[in-house]
Order: C-alpha cells, then sequence, then structure tokens
C-alpha cells in the first residue's frame, strides 16, 4: 500500500473499536475531524483510552505524520449521534480522519501544509480503494451539526476540491460575493433549506445547520443567516 499511494503509515492501534469486521461495501463516507485539543500527545491518548469511548481510524499529526489507530474494516468511534440524507449513526459507514488542532475552544487555526498534504494521499487512496463519492467527503459538523463544528471554517475543502477530493460549487467567488447579505424572501429562505435537505443535510434546529453548511461553503462569514450568496450557492451544487 505504501508504496503504490507514497502514504507512509505508523501503526497506533486503539482498542475502541466494534465488532464484528464490515464488509468494504458498507464503506460510504469518510468523515474529517478536528481533535478540539491543546496538546497532540493527549488527543492521541484519548483516542486510544478505553474510557473515552471515542477513536478514529486515522490521526494526522502537526508534522504530517498518519497514525493507524483502528483498521478500515472495524467501526471507530468518531461520529457519534449523526445523520445525513437516509443514513443515521455514521460511525457504521464511514472511515473516520482525526487532524491535530485546538480547535474553536482553543484558538483555533488553519490546519499547517504537512498535515493536509498528507491528508490529500490518504483520501487519494481511500476512495479508491472504497469508492466513495465526492460529496461523501464530509466534516463533522456536516453530519452533527447541532454539536459539532468540526473541522471548521479554516479546513480547506476548496483546496481538496481542486484535487478532486471533495464535492465543491463551480461558481466565481468574487461574483458570488456581491450577493452576500442580500436578504431572500420567506420562499427562497425555504427553497434554501430544501436544498441543504436534498444535499444530505438533517433538519436539526434551521441556525445549526446553515452555519455548518457556511463553515464549509463560505467560510468567510459563518453568521448562520440565510442571504442570496448562500441560496445560489446551494442551488450550484444540487445542479451538480
Amino acid at each position: 500500500m505504501s508504496s503504490k499511494i507514497g502514504l507512509n503509515l505508523t501503526k497506533h492501534y486503539s482498542m475502541n473499536f466494534s465488532l464484528p469486521k464490515r464488509n468494504n461495501k458498507i464503506i460510504k463516507f469518510i468523515i474529517i475531524h478536528y481533535t478540539g485539543m491543546k496538546k497532540e500527545t493527549e488527543a492521541i491518548q484519548k483516542l486510544c483510552n478505553y474510557n473515552s469511548k471515542v477513536s478514529a481510524h486515522y490521526f494526522i499529526k502537526n508534522s504530517g505524520e498518519i497514525l493507524n489507530l483502528v483498521p478500515d474494516l472495524y467501526e471507530a468511534w468518531h461520529a457519534g449521534k449523526s445523520k445525513w440524507g437516509n443514513y443515521k449513526l455514521l460511525n457504521k459507514y464511514s472511515i473516520g480522519v482525526e487532524i491535530q488542532n485546538p480547535g474553536h475552544e482553543h484558538d483555533y487555526k488553519k490546519f499547517n501544509f504537512n498535515q493536509i498534504a498528507s491528508l490529500k494521499k490518504l483520501l487519494r487512496y481511500l476512495i479508491k480503494k472504497y469508492k466513495i463519492r465526492k460529496k461523501n467527503i464530509l466534516g463533522h459538523s456536516d453530519v452533527a451539526p447541532n454539536r459539532k463544528k468540526d473541522p471548521g471554517e479554516k479546513f480547506p475543502w476548496k483546496e481538496l476540491a481542486k484535487d478532486d477530493l471533495c464535492f465543491w460549487h463551480k461558481l466565481n467567488d468574487k461574483i458570488i460575493k456581491k450577493l452576500r447579505k442580500k436578504s431572500v424572501n420567506l420562499k427562497n429562505k425555504s427553497i434554501f433549506i430544501k436544498n441543504l435537505s436534498k444535499l444530505g443535510y438533517s433538519n436539526y434546529s434551521k441556525k445549526y445547520v446553515i452555519k455548518a453548511f457556511q463553515r464549509k461553503f463560505r467560510q468567510s462569514l459563518v453568521d448562520g443567516k440565510i442571504d442570496e450568496e448562500c441560496l445560489v450557492i446551494s442551488k450550484n451544487l444540487l445542479k451538480q
């Protein structure tokens, strides 16, 4: 595996996974997280501590080193109570990738070059191996918007999309920015919420879902408010 894709994995197994093994075909999603912890060592310890009841399949360190914590064919405990489209409890259907970052509660920062370079290699491998669709490369906040913000608005979704590693709109940023904060009527607000549902977002609190959408597709302003820019982005995503 490593020689074919240039992916160097370090085995660092966690006990936190469910039996029995699952079939390759059940893996439909990749869910990306940040650790939300100040210290990398403590984050790794938590993911490997049975009492914490959390884990992920992969952990990307600040250095870019990738730790393989749980084998792909076991269900890791990373998504928790979650929903996307018709799928509930996404641990069963997904691979979880944790990236070291202190998160919103601890001086949230940009993900560094080494981390994203390693993530790209990992995604290429997983997408090819499990035939995962680009629209199923998700953030934790996408599937649990009422609880989670990660990987957050500093995560480079657009950069990944340029490398064909996730789903993105095909609009010109400068043009659609002119629509920002322009109010929409009740009918168009309803259309936007329906669009979110069609994309896969669940019917949690509207404000949380809108913010989750913005953290991914309109990262420079996450205000939980529907405007023309958000509406146009949602329509373009559905065209694809």
